[in-house]
């Protein structure tokens, strides 16, 4: 990624705006208490330092941003902060429609979205917006139950 993705100044920008960053050597006593068994990981922490997302793996430019916005949405999601989450899944969607990690923010936001007004139309507009975009998702399959709704 250092060839790659952090060089992107999309990408940097959005990292000084938006993270705290420390990179930790794979061989380091860090690594071990993060579980850091592959590189690159990308962890994100709370204020506590409880994790809330992790991405194992090489992520091109235009896939680093909209991960990292699932993950801040993730963290959201976890601290019950539900509008919160649906702003950061709304930016990825927005900006970002074909990146991998849209199909999970496209689920996330029904879930987030009926957390915060019980209304079930939430998911099943999550269920419907998977189904007729990213039909062979994960994402389309965990959310079919709500098609009943």
């Amino acid at each position: 990624m250092d060839a790659v993705t952090y060089p992107s100044t999309e990408v940097v920008n959005f990292i000084v705006d938006k993270f705290v960053p420390l990179r930790i050597p794979y061989d380091s006593e860090l690594a071990g208490e993060f579980r850091i068994t592959w590189t690159p990981t990308i962890i994100i922490l709370d204020f506590y330092g409880r994790e809330h997302f992790r991405s194992v793996g090489f992520l091109s430019p235009e896939e680093f941003i909209p991960a990292l916005l699932l993950g801040m949405a993730r963290l959201d999601f976890d601290a019950n902060e539900q509008n919160d989450a649906v702003l950061h899944l709304n930016t990825l969607l927005d900006r970002y429609p074909q990146s991998d990690s849209a199909p999970e923010a496209v689920y996330l936001r029904g879930v987030s979205r009926y957390k915060g007004s019980h209304d079930a139309a939430a998911l099943k507009e999550a269920y419907e917006r998977l189904k007729a975009e990213y039909p062979q998702s994960e994402w389309a399959k965990r959310a079919q139950p709500y098609a009943l709704l």
